[in-house]
Formats: C-alpha cells, structure tokens, sequence
C-alpha cells in the first residue's frame, strides 16, 4: 500500500496488534474512529473457505463502552429498546438504542460483567456522546475502557480457545456467554459471540497496557495445528451477509426504525419506558427490507433497485457467495410496498441489469445451529 493511500486514514487509532497485520499490500479504512482492516492482500475467497472449513483470525475495529453504578439497570433500561433486568452476569445480548423519532441510533451487544457493570460493543457511532448525554439524572458512569477486540471464528474455533486460555477453557461456555480470564499472561474478555454466524469467541483486552503483538502471537500459536492465519473484513462480510446479519450506517442508519429493517423482535413496547417508545408506537409495523439472490455479477453497494422504470430503493449490501454459488445482497425499499413489486432489477457494474430475487433472511442456517455448535446442513468440514 502506498504511502499516499495509508495517509488517508493514518489519523485513527491503530490496534495493538497493527504490527502483526501491517504490509505494503495491506488496505484500511476508517471505523469509529479506527483503522479497520480491510485486505491483507490475500484472496478473500480463500479467507472465506478457511473461515467456513477451519478457523481465522480477525482484526475487527467494533469498540466497547463501559456503563457502571448504582442506577445502572434503571439507566440501561432508559436506553435500550428492551429491558435489561434479566441479563444475568457472564452474558451477552444484542441491543438496540433508539432516538425520540424512533430511528436507529447504533447496534451492538451489551454484556454484563457485575451486577452493577456492563459493557456495549457497538457499532460505527458516537455511544459515549449518546449515552453521556443520556445520563444526566441517573447515578451511572460512562467509562470508555480503550479496549479493542479479536475475532477466532469456525468450526475449529474452541480448540483454539482451549488452548489459548491459561489454565483451559470454560466447561460450559455457551453461545452469547462472556467471561474474564488470561490469555499468556494478560487478563482479557471471552464471549461467545462474532459478526460471522460461525462457531466463534472474541477476545477483549482488559488493560490498556497490552501487549499486542504477544497476544496475537499467542493465539497463532494456539491455532497452529489448523494452519490459523489473520483474516480480512472481506472475507467476514461475505459469511455476514449469507448470515443475515446487518451493518450498522449502511443496512440501516439514524433514518431506520427496527421495523423498517426486521428487527422488531429486539423491541419491547410493554416492557419499559424507553428513548423512541412513543415514536416506535405510531410507526409503521412493516419491513422494508430483504434479503435478495441474483447471478454472480458485479454489482455496486447504493445500486437503486429498479421496478417497471422507477427506482423502488437501493442495493446496502452485497457479496457474491462462494457456498451459495451465486450473488447475494440486502435491498432496502423506500416503502414495504417495495417488496411487492415484480421484475426488481439492478444495474450491474457494467452499467446492464441482474434481475433479483428476494428471499427470506438469513440465506441459511435461520436456527443459528452453526454458531451454538449444533449440528447443521450447512456445517462445512475441510
């Protein structure tokens, strides 16, 4: 990579382990305010297929934000568009944080770590501001611990875990479980969790002195009998969207409400009295959002889905599938009407339409049996 072109985002924040992932044929870009590796250069097809068949190594940018005191959980359930009382300490749970207009302001995951200490991993958004502003007249602290994570994601995954861990894994460690440990020596955070709807865990570092290169090469080394090797968001974007699983500021944004794309499951109207309720009340109950398969062409992100000579909405993801053997993307319609149009279309990258068919998310495995370790159709063995 030019210096030129890593210029260009050399103002974020680097991970600590940016030595290990650096080259010349390396690409970034900017998430949260931090370098996020895009490509180290290598295939990302044959990143994918490690991924699906072994395991892989992720540098991945998602930043935590610590929430603490006494009023915590009355705060919390302020925030989040469904109530927190009943996480239990050691796990996780996605969590959506709505504005007054009911439109989206971030996504993440929300584990809690004591009963009076959680921590969100959160998408590209300014939480810390948002919640900060929130906290006013509750009897919390917002603390940004600095800590950045690690994704192992694939079937072989928690044999790496094992070995990773000083003194061996958990006995039970189920799917959204978290738990503080060590790592060779330097104490971090283990959830059961990741962006790829594979097997997986995470790996946070709890102290901001971390020495990062020994951590990952402590992991490496963890998963040398399967050949573990850093992977790219290339790679992991393609298994995110076969999984369904939406980005934050792309697939939906400050102008979406969850129902607009799909995640009313994870809004609770009667539960609580939360930021948007009012809003979520009025709004439209419909989806505008879908899954979509085409033939495997080149086709842009914000491609304007066409029906009949109009544009009907636009194209917010799209990859084409190595396991699928066809193209497969995300269509967010300017109305649910959208979804009821015939002939959709696309313009290819070559400037010639793909018709597209829309299909129910996610495009496999909707029980989530890959990721709980459960046995699947869909699980690839090498």
């Amino acid at each position: 990579m030019s210096s030129r072109r890593f210029n260009v985002v050399s103002h974020c924040a680097k991970s600590p382990w940016f030595s290990r992932t650096w080259s010349e044929e390396a690409f970034y870009s900017e998430y949260a305010g931090r370098l996020v590796l895009q490509s180290l250069g290598n295939d990302p097809v044959e990143e994918y297929w490690d991924l699906r068949k072994s395991v892989g190594l992720f540098d991945v940018p998602e930043r935590p934000v610590e929430i603490r005191g006494s009023e915590v959980v009355r705060f919390l359930n302020r925030a989040f568009t469904r109530p927190v009382d009943k996480l239990r300490v050691g796990r996780g749970s996605y969590g959506l944080l709505c504005h007054r207009g009911g439109g989206l302001v971030c996504d993440g995951i929300l584990f809690r770590l004591a009963d009076d200490r959680f921590w969100y991993v959160h998408a590209d958004a300014n939480v810390y501001m948002w919640l900060s502003a929130l906290a006013v007249d509750y009897e919390v602290e917002i603390h940004d611990p600095g800590a950045w994570v690690l994704q192992i994601q694939g079937p072989k995954s928690l044999e790496v875990l094992a070995k990773a861990c000083d003194g061996g894994a958990p006995d039970e460690f189920r799917y959204f479980d978290a738990f503080e440990g060590a790592m060779g020596g330097q104490p971090v955070l283990v959830s059961r969790t990741g962006w790829t709807a594979e097997l997986g865990f995470e790996v946070y570092n709890m102290d901001a002195a971390v020495d990062g290169p020994a951590l990952w090469d402590h992991l490496i080394a963890a998963g040398a009998e399967f050949a573990m090797r850093g992977g790219s968001q290339m790679a992991m974007n393609i298994r995110r969207i076969e999984a369904g699983i939406l980005n934050y500021a792309t697939d939906m944004d400050w102008h979406t409400t969850p129902y607009d794309v799909g995640l009313e499951a994870f809004v609770d109207l009667n539960g609580h009295d939360f930021v948007g309720r009012d809003a979520l009340r009025d709004a439209t109950k419909a989806t505008r959002f879908s899954g979509f398969r085409c033939e495997s062409r080149k086709i842009p992100y914000g491609a304007a889905l066409m029906s009949s000579g109009q544009v009907i909405g636009r194209v917010t993801a799209y990859e084409i599938s190595p396991y699928l053997e066809c193209g497969v993307g995300f269509a967010l319609f300017d109305s649910a009407s959208g979804l009821d149009c015939s002939a959709i279309s696309v313009n290819d990258r070559a400037g010639e339409p793909c018709a597209i068919e829309l299909v129910e998310l996610p495009f496999y495995d909707a029980d989530k049996n890959i990721p709980r370790g459960l046995p699947s159709p869909h699980n690839i063995t090498p």
